[in-house]
């Protein structure tokens, strides 16, 4: 819905609210291969909470007259850090300090990744986590949950302290001094014997979501990806199902709670809304 040039869109709450975000910009989404493949999950999320995006796929190099537009935010998920140029990397670096937002969504192409990534780009400077030197991909054969860390309004209306969701694995990062962990993920050792299953949790838990700033702009690390297979079943993390189709994009049915977290993280990073909560009648 578009009111005073304004998008938008309600999520309802478990407490029988619902928050109104008020963004005024669209996204630019990066990556996640295509929206016929996995690009399909996010896009969806976009698309079912009405945000608008301009998308590109994981193969095409980012056109430089998308930078001339003024978005809200810039997400990038599994999208090869060798798509920009040097250049355009420090103009969306001088976007996000003069107030837009920049969200990395992990993947084997985010952060440091398989081939190196963004680790030496002007990015180390802007996102709120310190990336690896080498290949810093974890998979987890075993269970890794996510817990709450901090108390933040992105996993504010999320149950993660009663049923918290599972993970396949995540990019290994380090939340800088300014950095908030909101939420982290910890992995279980589980074994087998005498009829019984044993689990044992890590001593440490890794990083998972990380916020904070730069300059004006807001910037946000979630060191897993968002579809499969990293996604594990956080994908389907919820009490109710969801079905949706971004145009351009494949069918996705996934949980309420994973959209939501999604359209949090979002709104959160484009920065450009403001909540209000409303009892429902």
């Amino acid at each position: 819905m578009i009111t005073n040039g304004r998008l938008i869109f309600q999520l309802y709450k478990d407490n029988g609210g619902f928050i109104l975000f008020f963004m005024d910009k669209s996204i630019l989404y990066l990556g996640d291969s295509a929206l016929k493949g996995p690009g399909s999950y996010l896009a969806g999320v976009m698309h079912f909470y009405n945000i608008s995006f301009d998308y590109l796929a994981s193969d095409q190099k980012l056109d430089p007259s998308l930078l001339g537009n003024n978005y809200s935010a810039v997400v990038i998920s599994d999208y090869p850090a060798n798509n920009f140029s040097e250049h355009q990397l420090k103009s969306i670096a001088e976007k996000v300090h003069a107030g837009m937002g920049l969200l990395m969504i992990g993947g084997w192409e985010s952060f440091t990744g398989v081939s190196g990534g963004y680790t030496d780009t002007v990015f180390k400077e802007v996102l709120p986590v310190i990336m690896q030197a080498t290949d810093d991909r974890v998979n987890c054969y075993q269970p890794c949950l996510i817990e709450k860390t901090t108390e933040h309004e992105i996993a504010a209306s999320l149950p993660f302290d009663k049923t918290p969701p599972c993970i396949g694995g995540f990019n290994r990062l380090n939340a800088k001094p300014e950095g908030t962990v909101v939420l982290s993920s910890r992995r279980f050792q589980v074994s087998y014997r005498e009829n019984k299953f044993t689990f044992t949790p890590a001593k440490k838990a890794e990083p998972l979501l990380v916020v904070g700033s730069y300059g004006k702009g807001r910037v946000v690390a979630f060191a897993t990806d968002v579809a499969p297979h990293w996604v594990g079943g956080l994908v389907d993390w919820g009490d109710r199902r969801v079905t949706t189709q971004a145009p351009g994009a494949n069918e996705v049915e996934i949980g309420n709670w994973y959209a939501e977290l999604l359209a949090n993280m979002v709104g959160f990073t484009a920065a450009k809304w403001f909540q209000l909560d409303y009892e429902r009648h």
